[in-house]
């Protein structure tokens, strides 16, 4: 290859560049296992924050925040500090999804003397196995994964 086409070649590689970063989504999910308003409302800062920030470099963003333990409390309709907060940001960040720990509910119910299904849970959050496991393979599947 010539000095000129190299020089071209590479020209064109670099040109490409930001479209290929545009391209690229980021992936971002947030654990929440602490049942205090502070902490609650630092995840859902930290997810706003980001979708905000990659949205307006007109980058996409998923965003998942999962709920397990002492956090489940925050998906809970019946408990939750923040939950005019969770239909907020349900209207306005369409890609920030919530993840509530099936486990954590079941161990919920038998402290409280009732069935899973009795401890309500934001109608907007997906009931997912365990959300560590959800972790792990949100991990596994290259997204990062942050506990504010």
């Amino acid at each position: 290859m010539t000095t000129r086409r190299f020089v071209m070649a590479a020209a064109l590689a670099f040109a490409a560049l930001p479209a290929a970063a545009a391209d690229k989504v980021h992936r971002l999910a947030l654990q929440i296992s602490d049942d205090t308003p502070d902490k609650m409302n630092a995840v859902l800062n930290v997810a706003a924050n980001i979708a905000r920030y990659y949205a307006g470099l007109g980058e996409e963003a998923e965003i998942r925040i999962v709920a397990f333990n002492a956090g489940l409390n925050m998906l809970r309709i019946d408990r939750s500090p923040v939950l005019a907060r969770l239909k907020s940001m349900s209207e306005s960040l369409p890609n920030v999804e919530f993840d509530a720990c099936a486990n954590t509910r079941e161990n919920m119910a038998r402290n409280e003397a009732k069935k899973p299904e009795e401890i309500p849970i934001y109608a907007n959050a997906k009931v997912v196995p365990s959300g560590v496991v959800t972790l792990i393979e949100l991990s596994e599947k290259g997204w990062t994964i942050i506990r504010p």
